[in-house]
């Protein structure tokens, strides 16, 4: 056998080129703003995690412009060995104030956080346990770890409960679950997850990725938005989505961040966040604590395309957040529609199984503080008209 015999095989992609519906790798030649350039027309984008939309944002870019000219474009190393930057050493005390922590450390992509912190944390004999549709990240983290994963159903405290009870108390255990979840846009039930972990003597750790800047008074995400940041004993977050930058970091108590560093094998060998990434993500912090009524701009862009979706008759599922899912059914479907929603300007992602059930295909639909009411009212009439077309809404 050949091992490459299955790459031989694969032919789904090319059968989905063949129907003129593909719809993932598409080339963008502008900025993450709320209209973009593809293939030379001008796009609404409902498909970005700009929240804050800070990405295209002069004071971001100039700060990144500014680290290079200092430091160059990278660090040549790991931040185990040569690769910490002064800027490194600052974006972490900065994030331990922010999110209200002892302290912060930051690895190169939000990937790498989870896989090495859960990784070397979750040690032989430990349990951890994730709720069925924490992010890929999370799951190979626990992979990666020689504990024991025990996963519940999805945001179903009571199976977590069962699941909880049946745990040999001699066995050190962590519970890991996203704040948001990013294809529904639903929020993790923190208040009764925390309460459970109390009873039953687990730490916490809540991915954050798409939370943070999100939710809370001062965007310091789900626990900060259910007042349970006490219960939280770790918060992972990405720099990809409301930070304007590429990386992430996990926060918590000093001696666990302090371990995570000397342990972590996803941050000792990998290079160090480049530092014009680490300099956008301070200057992104600063902005975000400045200017508060960008959040509040978010939230009122979310709610006018969360009723005005649900009027036209779309089923949005359980979202709560400024991701809105739009369900259509079948796999085909949704990439039917992401073609013809592309071709009448609106930009959105088709999600289809794996990533989500059998028969719940949908249309993952993003916003930012930054879109226009021109800009949703276009991307409403789209959908009015494509929805009717294929049959979703009457």
């Amino acid at each position: 056998m050949d091992i490459f015999k299955k790459c031989y095989d694969f032919h789904v992609v090319e059968e989905i080129k063949d129907a003129g519906l593909y719809s993932y790798f598409r080339t963008i030649s502008s900025a993450q703003d709320p209209v973009v350039d593809m293939d030379g027309h001008k796009v609404v984008m409902l498909g970005s995690n700009n929240y804050l939309g800070l990405t295209n944002h002069p004071e971001v870019k100039a700060a990144a412009r500014q680290a290079i000219a200092k430091y160059g474009t990278g660090c040549a190393g790991s931040r185990f060995l040569n690769g910490t930057l002064d800027i490194h050493v600052e974006l972490e005390e900065l994030l331990a104030r922010f999110m209200h922590r002892e302290a912060a450390v930051t690895f190169a992509t939000g990937f790498q956080v989870n896989l090495g912190a859960i990784s070397c944390l979750v040690e032989r004999g430990d349990v951890v346990y994730l709720d069925k549709l924490d992010h890929a990240c999370i799951i190979d983290g626990a992979r990666l770890g020689f504990g024991t994963s025990v996963k519940f159903n999805h945001n179903d405290m009571d199976d977590l409960a069962h699941r909880l009870e049946l745990r040999d108390r001699a066995r050190a255990a962590m519970i890991v679950v996203d704040g948001v979840f990013s294809m529904e846009g639903d929020i993790v039930d923190l208040p009764r997850l925390t309460q459970l972990a109390r009873t039953h003597g687990c730490r916490v750790m809540v991915d954050d990725a798409h939370g943070i800047g999100v939710l809370g008074d001062h965007g310091r995400g789900t626990a900060e938005h259910f007042g349970v940041e006490d219960g939280v004993d770790l918060v992972m977050g990405t720099f990809s989505k409301s930070l304007a930058s590429v990386g992430g970091f996990v926060a918590g108590e000093e001696r666990v961040i302090n371990w995570i560093k000397h342990r972590a094998r996803s941050m000792i060998f990998s290079a160090a966040p480049p530092p014009a990434a680490v300099a956008a993500v301070i200057k992104a912090i600063e902005i975000i604590e400045r200017e508060p009524e960008r959040r509040q701009q978010l939230w009122d862009n979310t709610r006018y395309m969360a009723k005005g979706l649900a009027e036209l008759g779309f089923d949005t599922g359980e979202s709560a957040t400024p991701i809105i899912p739009v369900v259509v059914g079948e796999d085909r479907v949704a990439f039917v529609m992401a073609r013809r929603l592309q071709e009448e300007g609106v930009f959105v992602n088709p999600v289809i199984t794996p990533a989500v059930p059998p028969g719940r295909a949908l249309l993952r639909t993003s916003y930012m503080a930054t879109h226009r009411r021109q800009h949703l009212d276009r991307a409403l009439t789209a959908f009015a008209k494509i929805g009717r077309e294929v049959g979703v809404i009457q």
